[in-house]
């Protein structure tokens, strides 16, 4: 009998906006997701990420069981988990023993739950006995922790999301809020519409999709926020449109910043910040003269060796104005990873405890040790995310567990990370997909449960605690990440301390939930009221939420009191200081990085979904038109991209959205995708003295053509992941190879490659058999004497791979072809003559996915806009911008630069 389909509550899996979903299910198998109405982050809304999560479980990517390594330079072997763990245990333990506490340590990961990150906070200090844990949320929001907690007195961002639609003016810094958190913004784009008078002030040195929706675009050039924003308030203090009142009567340290801020004049700062004097003073006057006046930032202002400095220096705007604690009104970061609130609020980096408490405070170190039963917590400070694998390198590190996150893509300066994990005594790593590059390093390889595998709760940017429930048993061997934690901590446990009771007894992530929750009690985040119960009964609650309370807390300080010493809060007065690492004679770029609209950190996930590559496929490089020129460039061509750390090789493309002198890069590519370690080669590991962020936004790189005349493509429906694995190896001796999947119905692998001379002919032919077409029904044309060959494979009336190799002209044609499912009389002649595109074939690049969710091409879009129909008739007849309306953006673009469209609606 056929199975019935469920449906369970849960939430997604990526950003920091928290949205709730309903995953579809036969109790064996995820089906579908929707959007959950009810949820209060997405009142049901999914953007193009989240509405493919039932497409990213290909169990080929997936690590299923544990394996174990013997001995540097040998092949993992599959093994029992008790073997496994019983393993790790007996290294762990004779390592502490030699080498003492602080030789080993943890790098987890924001995607956690609450309670996995709990688990291993407690491994880390009450057993183990090191401060060494830290979390990859050290990358993205470690500088928002130190400006919220040294400005407000607690990391706690206090504002809701319904503020974002409330506000009457919003600045939105160092941010692609579309593509990053694109559900909020489809409700600041509703909220513009239904208030056409609100203003928005976009700040990027890149003019992105966000900017769209801008009323003012202040393009500064990289790492001048700090300027920029005391010459905001220079300009408030002059025109007196400060709040002198609120400023009297809730903080403390005005005098010192006015004294500041007095250099800061609207002069200087335009020519620090590279604007006009014209738009900063209007943009002073519309944060200035708004009733309300909200702040949302990101990654641009975090990712930075000044981070904590640019947070403070933003909110000082908002203490300055006494835009703080009312509606529409507050400093508000968004946060990157779903679950790094909880990461923070567990005290899961090296320097915090549970509670937002502080390890190197002795009073807080004794809280946590009597709650947990131990005599003490170690007092030797933690090493954060850069300085830990730098210890790693020097060989201080001996043991490192590594989970759910993907350090070998992630961290800057990707060959010394390279280097430290291959030379690490003995690394684990514990991973629901085994096709990670840092997978690659493990000793011993844990299958971690996945999204919709597993039970416990999130905390999202507004301070909103959900419960994330289980739809479908994890695969094979493949376990919760909590159960494995406590699982090889009493393991650790019988061999460090036998005979005493242990302290990791839980039967559920809702006992480790009902544990933590006590720690928060009478602290700014209190939850001690809260219980997985409430959490169903109630929906997902924002934080304060004590015992006894019957709702949760939209909005911090609305009585002008703070954390405080003194119950104020501070005025922080720092200059602002260039970016240590500038441009130079030999590198003349500044390189930007950022995210793609489809794609998701390192692509472990969304890198398993074919249709998520059609809108980009490939990495490419943004430089200006002026740029281009410069260096006689062409656009697609590849070149050399160099920095002081590293080289990559990628295509690059004219982009008047880039200023002259500035470049950008998307961040999601590592090794797995981009032969030569993905763009975290060239990122520098410099970082913020405070925060201990690295500066990943900011590297002076140069960029020259790669003189790589071989190339190279291929393509092949059908068991995509397992030619990925065997394929990707192959390609290492090429200086260029992109590797990315292709198509919706019928997903493929889509392969670029290049070289400076072509391939040893038996390399080629062991390509060829992994891409079948060495054999059966398969066309060739060969030209040995130019080291030309041409194959593509036909079955029942169509293509179904396709290799070219010397001669690639034809490539995008020959997609299209694939993707329209059909092979025509022209592809014989063409494949058995010595010709670079067939007679009548269209020229020009394949056509994009536009509208991921529907399906429509950019071209069936200009099609329809050279009918003369606006953005409602493309709406209406394709269906475009009608789901999660990312793609609305660019359609706008489109409408804007297209003649045909204007003189039909004329």
């Amino acid at each position: 009998m056929p199975t019935s389909l469920q449906t369970t509550a849960s939430t997604c899996c990526y950003c920091g906006v928290g949205c709730g979903v309903l995953i579809e299910h036969d109790g064996k198998t995820i089906l579908g997701v929707q959007g959950d109405p009810k949820h209060p982050a997405n009142f049901g809304k999914l953007c193009s990420k989240g509405s493919t999560l039932h497409l990213t479980g290909d169990l080929d990517a997936r690590a299923l069981y544990p394996e174990l390594r013997l001995g540097k330079g040998l092949a993992r072997s599959r093994a029992t988990w008790d073997s496994a763990l019983d393993h790790a245990a007996k290294v762990f333990a004779e390592t502490i023993r030699e080498h003492g506490p602080d030789s080993v340590a943890f790098y987890i990961s924001g995607q956690l739950l609450t309670e996995d990150y709990y688990s291993f906070n407690k491994l880390a200090r009450a057993l183990v006995g090191t401060n060494n844990i830290d979390s990859n949320s050290r990358l993205c929001m470690s500088s928002a922790v130190v400006g919220y907690k040294r400005s407000l007195g607690a990391d706690a961002p206090p504002c809701s999301y319904e503020d974002i639609e409330q506000s009457d003016c919003l600045l939105i810094v160092g941010s692609n809020m579309a593509y990053a958190h694109p559900i909020l913004f489809r409700r600041l784009e509703a909220a513009k519409a239904a208030r056409p008078e609100m203003k928005v002030i976009v700040v990027d040195p890149r003019r992105t999709d966000t900017c769209d929706l801008a009323d003012l675009h202040l393009a500064i050039l990289p790492g001048t926020d700090v300027a920029l924003f005391h010459g905001i308030l220079h300009i408030l203090m002059w025109e007196d449109w400060i709040d002198r009142a609120y400023i009297e009567a809730h903080t403390e340290g005005f005098d010192a910043l006015k004294q500041l801020v007095r250099d800061y004049s609207p002069t200087v700062v335009a020519d620090l910040c590279g604007i006009s004097q014209a738009d900063l003073l209007r943009c002073a006057e519309l944060i200035g003269k708004s009733p309300s006046f909200l702040s949302l930032w990101c990654m641009g202002l975090n990712q930075s060796t000044a981070g904590s400095a640019k947070n403070s220096a933003l909110i000082n705007l908002h203490l300055a104005t006494g835009q703080i604690g009312k509606v529409g009104a507050g400093p508000f970061s968004l946060t990157g990873q779903p679950n790094a609130m909880g990461g923070r609020e567990t005290g899961s980096l090296s320097n915090l405890l549970p509670g937002h408490r502080d390890a190197g405070n002795a009073e807080h170190r004794a809280e946590v040790a009597r709650y947990w039963g131990v005599d003490a917590l170690p007092e030797t400070p933690g090493l954060t995310a850069i300085e830990l694998f730098d210890a790693v390198a020097e060989g201080k590190i001996k043991a490192l567990w590594i989970a759910c996150t993907n350090p070998a893509q992630s961290l800057p300066d990707q060959s010394k990370v390279h280097a430290a994990l291959a030379a690490c005594p003995f690394v684990v790593v514990q991973e629901a997909f085994f096709t990670t590059e840092t997978c690659h390093y493990a000793d011993l390889l844990l299958p971690a449960a996945s999204w919709g595998e597993k039970e416990g709760s999130v905390t999202n940017s507004e301070r909103r605690v959900s419960h994330v429930r289980r739809a479908v048993q994890p695969p094979f061997d493949a376990r919760p990440d909590w159960a494995i934690t406590c699982d090889f901590a009493r393991r650790l446990e019988h061999l460090l301390k036998p005979g005493l009771p242990s302290l990791f007894d839980f039967a559920s992530a809702q006992a480790l939930f009902e544990e933590y929750k006590h720690l928060t009690s009478n602290r700014d985040l209190d939850l001690s009221g809260l219980s997985y119960a409430i959490l169903d009964n109630q929906g997902p609650q924002q934080w304060p939420f004590p015992a006894g309370a019957q709702h949760g807390t939209a909005r911090l300080y609305e009585d002008g009191r703070f954390p405080t010493a003194s119950g104020r809060a501070q005025f922080l007065a720092e200059p602002y200081c260039s970016a240590k690492e500038k441009r130079d004679g030999r590198f003349p770029l500044l390189l930007n990085t950022g995210r793609l609209r489809d794609q998701w950190h390192g692509m472990s996930r969304t890198g398993t979904a074919a249709r998520l590559f059609g809108h980009a496929e490939e990495a490419v490089l943004s430089l200006h038109p002026d740029e281009l020129r410069r260096r006689r460039l062409q656009d697609g061509q590849l070149v050399s991209l160099r920095s002081r750390r590293g080289e990559l090789i990628v295509p690059v493309q004219a982009d008047e959205n880039v200023r002259a002198g500035q470049a950008y890069l998307p961040m999601h590519w590592g090794n797995r995708f981009l032969k030569g370690l993905g763009t975290n080669v060239l990122t520098q590991p410099a970082f913020d003295p405070l925060s201990k962020q690295p500066e990943l936004k900011l590297s002076g790189v140069e960029v020259e053509k790669a003189e790589l005349p071989w190339q190279f493509f291929a393509l092949v429906e059908g068991d995509v992941q397992r030619r990925f694995e065997a394929l990707r190896p192959l390609f290492e001796g090429f200086a260029y190879a992109n590797l990315a999947l292709t198509g919706r119905e019928r997903p493929a692998l889509l392969i670029k490659a290049a070289s400076a001379e072509a391939p040893d002919a038996a390399l080629l032919a062991q390509i060829d058999a992994l891409l079948a077409v060495d054999a059966g029904p398969v066309l060739a044309y060969d030209d040995p004497q130019h080291r030309v060959g041409k194959r593509v494979r036909i079955e029942d009336g169509r293509i179904v791979a396709i290799r070219l190799a010397g001669e690639t002209a034809a490539r995008d044609w020959l997609k299209n072809l694939w993707s329209e499912g059909k092979a025509d009389a022209s592809l014989r002649r063409w494949l058995l003559a010595p010709l670079a595109t067939p007679p009548g074939a269209a020229s020009g690049k394949a056509s994009k996915t536009l509208c991921n969710c529907m399906n429509v091409s950019e071209s069936a879009v200009c099609a329809g806009i050279a009918r003369g129909l606006d953005l409602n008739g493309l709406k209406q007849e394709l269906k475009c911008g009608t789901s999660c309306g990312s793609c609305v953006p660019e359609i706008k673009r489109l409408l804007a630069t297209q003649p045909v469209a204007v003189a039909a609606t004329a």
